[in-house]
């Protein structure tokens, strides 16, 4: 998978794609990851990229001539082929106003052969590069980050783990919250008692669907307590999750 990041402090990319799954799978050539700063396709000796807002209003508007600018040309599409460009590239402007990322959408995601960000800042992005350059808009929550670059990192991890080769164990993904509608259940490790709190002794059991009965319904415990939004509407029954404790 190819993924293109447009944004203008690509140095805070540097660390991050160095370390763990994406390091490997960069390195593997899994995954194809590339960094343009948006400053370079500025027009003007300062390289301006924002200006204030028709209308008023306090902050900064990203201006629309760099973004352009740079995903046409290091996309290698010309201004004719920007009908051409949403076909084959998903591009994606990360925004607070954007669709709620969930993991439906990050399994959809996966599934692309190229994806291109688009890192906001200030106040917003010029909202012609929403409607003439933009498949989606993007938001990793219901909060303000101070820019769309970490909300890019957040992406590229949770795509990029979906993509065959990334993680080793592939059933290890079977089990993670949200990939059956419910939070994941609780772990524990070694040593079974650790200054008298004992793992509960299911897990030391052996009993394979005694076990697998226990994480059903805590999963569907936590989920209940914490996101009770993700029971909403999912047709889950509480009573199929068993009684018993611990």
């Amino acid at each position: 998978m190819r993924i293109d990041v447009y944004t203008i402090f690509p140095g805070i990319f540097r660390s991050p794609l160095r370390e763990g799954l994406l390091g490997k799978a960069l390195e593997r050539g899994i995954l194809d990851i590339r960094i343009h700063d948006i400053r370079e396709y500025a027009p003007g000796r300062h390289r301006q990229v924002d200006d204030a807002p028709f209308g008023g209003g306090p902050g900064m508007v990203m201006k629309p001539e760099p973004i352009f600018e740079a995903v046409l040309n290091t996309l290698g599409y010309g201004w004719e082929e920007l009908d051409r460009l949403k076909e084959e590239v998903r591009v994606i402007l990360l925004t607070p106003r954007g669709r709620r990322m969930e993991q439906s959408l990050v399994r959809e995601l996966a599934e692309e052969e190229h994806l291109a960000l688009i890192c906001g800042r200030y106040e917003g992005v010029d909202e012609r590069v929403l409607e003439h350059l933009c498949t989606d808009a993007l938001s990793v929550g219901d909060y303000v980050l101070s820019g769309g670059e970490f909300a890019a990192l957040v992406v590229i991890d949770a795509v990029a783990r979906l993509v065959p080769g990334v993680v080793g164990n592939r059933e290890s993904l079977q089990e993670e919250s949200f990939s059956g509608g419910l939070l994941e259940y609780p772990q524990y490790t070694r040593p079974a008692d650790y200054r008298g709190w004992r793992v509960p002794e299911v897990l030391l059991s052996g009993n394979h669907a005694a076990i697998a009965e226990w994480r059903r319904r805590k999963a569907f415990e936590w989920t209940e307590r914490h996101r009770p939004d993700l029971l909403r509407g999912g047709g889950l029954d509480p009573q199929a999750w068993g009684e018993g404790g611990d």
